[in-house]
């Protein structure tokens, strides 16, 4: 976690505390179990809350995201940063309740960073948010949760209630077809199937559906992998790479007439950091696109 991550729809990952629990089907094989309770030997910290701990990770680890915060700044474009890769944000622990108000004062602090939080637990998000909230959510947070099935779509009602600049579905693991699922009020769609020595296998049928839904919809679409034994194989759908991503209410919060009503002015200098990430990530996909293209011979160097 940190500085760089494997995560190919953010810049970084930030843990503010470490362990979590099971609770659908889409985290039997969870790769932060693994690593938590394997690799860090920490089994301490994944469990049910009664017998089980949540640690709160280091001031140095908090910082990254003050630091992260100045960079984009200085360069004028806002980066991502996920939250979390080993934890639940908005998991009912005592441990996460205890650190969940600095938390929220960091991502206060680093209006040049939108923090994609997403939950497995998207009926606990309201009564988890700061208190100056408002009625249309934070500038810089982007609301998520993970929908692997039908089993679980109730989850997207639960994201809906809560008002957010970007609210996203994360459709991985891919485990079954969504295409009863309800997209309305969801701005963005991370379609993947599962990946590492024991995954369970995706249909490209899934994704054909989901992108199809995605455009009638009007939600960005976000291919992000095919089943595979490692993260990032089998990154083309149709022969393309597809990997779209939202642009955030907040990016007209300027206080003008066209400004949403009661929606408070952003500073010029934050919104523009926000244009500006919507218009790389847009040059990024052209450039990704034309190197797909290149490499299944489709496009002359």
């Amino acid at each position: 976690m940190g500085d760089h991550t494997a995560i190919s729809w953010a810049h970084h990952t930030m843990n503010p505390w470490v362990g979590c629990m099971k609770v659908s089907d889409g985290c039997k094989h969870c790769y932060a179990e693994e690593m938590v309770t394997r690799l860090m030997k920490k089994p301490h910290l994944w469990g049910p809350a009664a017998t089980h701990r949540r640690e709160r990770t280091s001031v140095a680890n908090w910082q990254r995201a003050v630091r992260w915060n100045a960079e984009a700044e200085r360069r004028g474009v806002a980066r991502r940063v996920f939250a979390a890769s080993l934890a639940d944000v908005f998991e009912d622990h005592p441990d996460c309740n205890a650190a969940r108000p600095d938390f929220w004062d960091l991502v206060r602090r680093t209006p040049y960073l939108q923090w994609q939080i997403l939950t497995k637990r998207p009926e606990h998000i309201r009564e988890m948010l700061p208190n100056d909230w408002g009625t249309h959510g934070w500038a810089n947070v982007w609301l998520g949760t993970s929908i692997e099935s039908m089993d679980v779509a109730s989850r997207a009602d639960h994201l809906c209630e809560v008002p957010a600049v970007v609210r996203f579905v994360s459709y991985e693991p891919a485990l079954g077809p969504l295409d009863d699922l309800d997209l309305g009020g969801i701005d963005w769609v991370i379609c993947g199937g599962e990946s590492g020595p024991k995954y369970r296998a995706m249909s490209l049928d899934w994704a054909h559906t989901m992108r199809r839904k995605c455009a009638e919809a009007g939600v960005a679409f976000f291919f992000k992998q095919s089943s595979a034994p490692r993260t990032e194989m089998g990154i083309m759908l149709d022969g393309e790479i597809v990997r779209a991503y939202p642009a955030p209410l907040s990016i007209n919060w300027d206080g003008s007439a066209q400004s949403p009503s009661g929606a408070p002015t952003l500073d010029p200098a934050v919104r523009a950091a926000y244009a500006a990430r919507v218009a790389e990530d847009a040059n990024d996909a052209n450039a990704t696109a034309r190197f797909a293209s290149i490499a299944q011979g489709t496009m002359d160097l």
